[in-house]
């Protein structure tokens, strides 16, 4: 949720294209806050409280399709996360198109990104089907 202020905007951009989105529970709020630290404790939290994981694979199930804002983060380049990974994994099972912001990242699970066969928009919210 570290880059729940990138989704807020591209909610904005998403929304302004003509699309229904969709953001994890609680990004709104994750975007105010200042520290990440704070954002971490809050989003184990509410996770466990609000069963979110099994929340987005239904989200998941209903959406047509997944953006990942894969943002640049802990010294990666298009930095995906572990809920961002479980995610995509998810709507691959369910044969949902995923899309992502930035290129694939360099990371220890990238052979499985790349097995998903993400479409890559380079910033580019108008490639999106």
């Amino acid at each position: 949720m570290t880059a729940s202020k990138e989704m807020v905007e591209a909610e904005k951009q998403l929304q302004l294209n003509g699309h229904e989105v969709v953001l994890p529970h609680f990004t709104h709020e994750y975007a105010s806050m200042q520290l990440e630290q704070e954002m971490h404790s809050e989003s184990v939290k509410n996770k466990m409280e609000h069963d979110l994981i099994r929340k987005y694979f239904d989200l998941i199930k209903d959406g047509d399709v997944i953006l990942v804002l894969n943002v640049d983060r802990k010294g990666v380049a298009g930095y995906i996360g572990g809920n961002s990974f479980l995610e995509m994994g998810f709507a691959h099972i369910l044969h949902k198109p995923i899309y992502l912001l930035n290129q694939i990242p360099d990371m220890i699970y990238t052979d499985e990104l790349i097995a998903m066969n993400p479409t890559i928009i380079n910033n580019d919210f108008s490639k999106i089907g």
